[in-house]
């Protein structure tokens, strides 16, 4: 399977994967809305390839599904935080 990638011009690391490029026809207009104008990225040929921040299967069966997959980024690891969670378990 061939995706289309597409980057958000509103959220930091977030991207959108579809099936054909340029048909966002799947997308919820509310999602397009936030996630700003996409920019088109890459072609990425997921049989053939691993994702960095996704897994391929995952996505390839959202794709099937729902006809997208949206990339969010990690959730900020509160380091100040964890440091003292550490620190008082010990």
């Amino acid at each position: 399977m061939i995706v289309a990638v597409y980057k958000s011009t509103k959220k930091l690391d977030t991207y959108l994967f579809i099936e054909k490029r340029d048909d966002f026809s799947p997308v919820p207009k509310l999602l397009l809305q936030t996630f700003g104008k996409p920019k088109f990225v890459m072609l990425v040929p997921l049989t053939k390839r691993d994702l960095s921040m996704a897994d391929k299967h995952k996505v390839m069966e959202k794709i099937r599904e729902q006809g997208f997959y949206l990339q969010m980024p990690p959730p900020v690891v509160d380091l100040l935080k964890e440091f003292k969670k550490n620190q008082a378990e010990k």
